[in-house]
């Protein structure tokens, strides 16, 4: 007879943090703790199976960004990338995890560099997972919001899943294109535009050059998010940074190379 493996889902959870509702997963429950933030269109639920796999001796919270999967959203909330780093020290606070290690993915990355800046006593770590290097005056984020805005509408009407088999779709594996197709239609288009302005408007070199915390980058070998004089001038920017590379994957590397993206941060985390 099979035995079903032991998740280790603890539970999912509602907290009111910093004026709104913000939806949460937890793994594991004992051991250092450690906040995943997810990307721009992801939800907490496409993050559990890399949970999963660090909550073995560490206690885990994936969040829901506002405007995302089961967190609030519409048109009264502000979607800046401030808004959302107060919405991430005050979860923590609410909480009361204490001090943690920052794992933020491409928006939630930027998310996790102006949440160190503001409360680098409460971060023990960040590791920052291929964050758009856009700015002021710099080349713009390599994805336009045109394609996730289509994706968005196509979920809203029951056909993500179609779009996302695609000729023109990443090759996904079968389960990530599932949890796609279930929570694209979560995210507030709202959300989704201001955030990409946020990636040409916001400051985060600046924000890189006054960090005091431990921090690690991980980069896209098959990317274009980070080119090779981004590396440079982050490493300028942050002397104490240590950047690797995933030569094998694009974007979505946790997707792409799952084992090469653990193998990493669990060496970053030790």
């Amino acid at each position: 007879m099979k035995v079903a493996p032991v998740s280790g889902l603890l539970y999912g959870a509602h907290v009111r943090a910093n004026g709104i509702r913000q939806h949460y997963l937890r793994f594991g429950g004992a051991g250092p703790a450690i906040v995943i933030v997810p990307g721009i269109s992801t939800t907490a639920a496409q993050w559990a199976f890399i949970a999963e796999r660090l909550c073995v001796g560490h206690d885990v919270y994936v969040l829901d960004v506002r405007g995302r999967g089961l967190s609030e959203s519409g048109p009264h909330l502000n979607y800046s990338l401030d808004a959302c780093a107060s919405d991430l020290v005050s979860f923590a606070e609410a909480l009361e995890i204490g001090t943690y290690t920052l794992l933020g993915h491409s928006m939630g990355a930027r998310i996790g560099i102006r949440a160190a800046r503001w409360r680098p006593s409460s971060i023990r770590q960040l590791i920052l997972v291929d964050p758009p290097v856009s700015g002021p005056g710099r080349r713009a984020y390599p994805s336009a919001i045109g394609p996730l805005l289509k994706l968005l509408h196509s979920a809203s009407l029951g056909e993500a899943d179609a779009a996302l088999r695609s000729p023109s779709a990443p090759r996904w594996p079968e389960k990530h294109i599932r949890a796609r197709a279930e929570w694209m239609h979560t995210c507030d288009e709202r959300a989704l535009v201001e955030s990409h302005k946020g990636f040409h408007h916001d400051d985060i070199h600046n924000d890189l050059a006054n960090l005091n915390v431990r921090t690690s980058l991980l980069v896209a070998g098959k990317g274009d998010v980070i080119r090779p004089e981004d590396e440079r001038e982050i490493q300028r920017l942050l002397p104490s940074i240590v950047i690797r590379r995933l030569e094998s994957a694009g974007h979505q590397m946790h997707i792409d190379d799952t084992e090469g993206f653990l193998s990493i941060v669990n060496d970053v985390l030790g």
